[in-house]
This record gives C-alpha cells, sequence and structure tokens, in this order.
C-alpha cells in the first residue's frame, strides 16, 4: 500500500525516528477497514521525541502496551513521546464502518475510549498481548484480524455511501461549506447533519474543516511556496488571522513557522 504521511506532523521525522507501515486488509475485513498502521521505533537511551498527529473523522483500534484502546473521533491533536524502542498497531475503520460494531450513533464515543472486551468478546490483556508479541509485522496484523472478527458485523449499505460523501470532501479542495457539499452530492444538509451523527461521529462542518486544514498542513509540510493570505481565503476562511488560529491550534506552530520547521527537517 503506498505510503502517505498527510496528518502526521513534521513527516521528515517518518524514516528517520521511527518507522510508519500500512497494510491492507483481508477481503473479509475490508468492507470495515481502511487499513493497518503500524509505528515502530528504537531510539538511544535519554532521547525522546514527541510526535503529534491531526485528527481524522475514523475510529481507530490501537495496540499499545497498556494503553489498548478503541478511540472514537477525537477533534483535537494528539501527541505521543516515543522513548526506548516500541512498536504500536493501529486499526482505522473505513468512515461510517464502525457504527455495525457500536450498534449506536458514532458520536456517541466522540473523544472517548472503549475497551476491546466491551465490543469484540476478548479478554483485554489477552488481545493485547496476541498483537504486540507477535514475531512481525504480518503477525500483528494477523493477530489484530483474528481480534476483530469475533465481532464481525454483517455489512451495512451506508457505508459506502458515507464512503463515497468523504471521497467527495477529499477530492473536492473548493468545498469548504456545508451547503456546498449537500449541492455536489444531492443530499440535503439536515439529511447530511444526521447521517454524519450517526456513522461518523462528528458533524458535517467539522470535517470539511478538518480536511481544508490537513490540505493545508501537507502543502506546508512539502515545502509549497503558496501566499498564506490567498490559501486562507481558498480555505473558506475571511481573513487570515482566524486561518492562522485554527491553524496553530490544530498544528502547534503557526502556518509560517510549520513551513520554516518542516524546511529545516528535511
Amino acid at each position: 500500500m503506498a505510503d502517505s504521511y498527510k496528518g502526521v506532523v513534521n513527516p521528515s521525522a517518518v524514516g528517520k525516528v521511527f518507522r510508519l507501515e500500512r497494510f491492507a486488509p483481508a477481503s473479509d475485513l475490508a468492507p470495515f477497514i481502511e487499513y493497518f498502521w503500524l509505528v515502530a521505533w528504537q531510539l538511544p537511551d535519554g532521547v525522546t521525541h514527541v510526535q503529534r498527529t491531526l485528527p481524522s473523522p475514523c475510529i481507530h483500534l490501537v495496540f499499545d502496551a497498556g494503553k489498548t484502546a478503541v478511540f472514537g473521533v477525537m477533534t483535537g491533536s494528539f501527541e505521543y513521546t516515543l522513548q526506548n524502542s516500541g512498536r504500536v498497531l493501529g486499526v482505522r475503520f473505513r468512515p461510517g464502518a464502525f457504527r455495525s460494531f457500536l450498534g449506536q450513533p458514532v458520536q456517541s464515543i466522540t473523544n472517548r475510549e472503549l475497551s476491546l472486551s466491551s465490543l469484540f468478546h476478548c479478554d483485554d490483556v489477552e488481545a493485547e498481548r496476541s498483537v504486540l508479541e507477535a514475531p512481525d509485522d504480518a503477525g500483528m496484523v494477523a493477530a489484530a484480524s483474528t481480534v476483530i472478527r469475533r465481532a464481525l458485523p454483517p455489512p451495512d449499505a451506508e457505508i459506502e455511501r458515507i464512503g463515497t460523501i468523504m471521497q467527495t470532501v477529499q477530492q473536492h479542495a473548493d468545498i469548504t461549506q456545508v451547503q456546498q457539499l449537500a449541492d455536489v452530492t444531492g443530499i440535503s444538509v439536515r439529511r447530511l447533519q444526521i447521517l454524519f451523527k450517526e456513522y461518523v461521529g462528528a458533524t458535517p462542518k467539522w470535517v470539511i474543516r478538518r480536511n481544508r486544514l490537513l490540505d493545508a498542513a501537507d502543502q506546508l509540510a512539502t515545502g509549497t511556496e503558496v501566499d498564506l493570505a490567498s490559501l486562507a481565503q481558498a480555505l473558506g476562511y475571511y481573513d487570515q488571522s482566524h486561518f492562522t488560529t485554527d491553524f496553530e491550534k490544530l498544528v502547534g506552530k503557526p502556518p509560517a513557522d510549520y513551513r520554516r520547521s518542516c524546511k529545516e527537517q528535511a
């Protein structure tokens, strides 16, 4: 699976400080899982690295020593401190796909964590051990797949519909308002709001704004020379100051500082 580091702050750290891999799911899991991701690192004694990841409108199941859990959509950035050596395996569910596992609106677990045992009919400690003690990457993915198959629900036709809507947001950078999304998809604003509450876990407005900020972070991380005032306008902001405030809150640095730091670390 082709690598993409969109959403990883200062992506130049990938391959230098830690290894990031992505793996496609088996065919029976493909209707529900977008991909498995693995982060592994081995740092010298006394060296630490704080990695920030930007939020996405997806549910993740993360196998991490002592911290294994299902994470609902997190509306804020996530920071993880790497030290010594370790590895973490995550499962990124397709947008909308976790509704069938949860059995209730996905918005009910936004900014929340759930134990594996509450959803996958397993022992939390044993499930974590089976994945993290696997001998290699493939073994970790296989062990995680076994856990998920214990509660595999029937496919939901709405998953494809949600996926199409999300692709529309991602692929159309000019969509900055919910009404624009409604016009393109032919689905009313009210219906979009209901679908997102039930299947996504975040509002259409939040999803659109996050995608546009991710677009901006990706452009700046790759060193694209873009006028920040023009970029703010293209993202649907009334002025550059509001864009700068939102960007800094999400990424941790103002846009100009982030672009400069990415160039320095490249």
